[in-house]
């Protein structure tokens, strides 16, 4: 069999997945993903509840073509280590990962926040406890988050997640949360 042949069946394989994981998600159609940003008259929000620290953020990030830093600031604090108070920028395509997510599921409810950005220190010690815990994760570089959402199933936050095909999603239904990143595209 051919190169082209294999690759050609494996870009109508994906398709199919990423189509068969929209369907499942109860979406309304793919073409949602295209008209979430569209939907935002230039103004793209998101919100946050911090589980660990009770702190609740509702912000408007990106408005008319731009990041606005002070929104950026709040996001960064409300997602920081909780354990060391360490912050860092979170990278602005996860947050964008974040909002199209939110659009998608159509839902106002804020992202529950198990972990934002994660120190090396911290990283380490969970490491050293838990086999889950990447030693080199995308959280200590800011790329990462835990989320879950009030109201909306787990496992259909996670099929979404999937069928965005941005990033890595993990499912961890045991501890009550997915994982999202904007690493390469993969699942667990």
């Amino acid at each position: 069999m051919s190169q082209r042949v294999c690759t050609k069946r494996r870009g109508w394989l994906k398709a199919g997945a990423v189509g068969t994981a929209v369907a499942l998600t109860g979406l309304r159609s793919w073409p949602a993903l295209a008209t979430v940003d569209r939907k935002s008259n230039g103004v793209r929000e998101l919100a946050f509840y911090n589980q660990h620290t009770g702190e609740n953020l509702k912000t408007s990030y990106w408005a008319d073509g731009n990041y606005l830093p002070d929104a950026l600031t709040d996001i960064n604090h409300i997602l920081r280590d909780y354990r060391t108070n360490d912050v860092l920028p979170m990278e602005l395509p996860l947050l964008d990962l974040l909002y199209t997510l939110q659009g998608v599921l159509a839902t106002p409810k804020p992202f529950q926040i198990i972990s934002g950005y994660r120190s090396p220190k911290t990283n380490a010690m969970l490491a050293a406890h838990s086999g889950g815990v990447a030693k080199t994760s995308l959280h200590m570089q800011g790329r990462a988050v835990d989320i879950h959402i009030e109201g909306i199933p787990l496992d259909q936050l996670r099929r979404a997640a999937i069928a965005l095909q941005v990033g890595g999603v993990g499912y961890y239904p045991a501890s009550n949360f997915v994982h999202v990143d904007t690493g390469r595209v993969r699942a667990w």
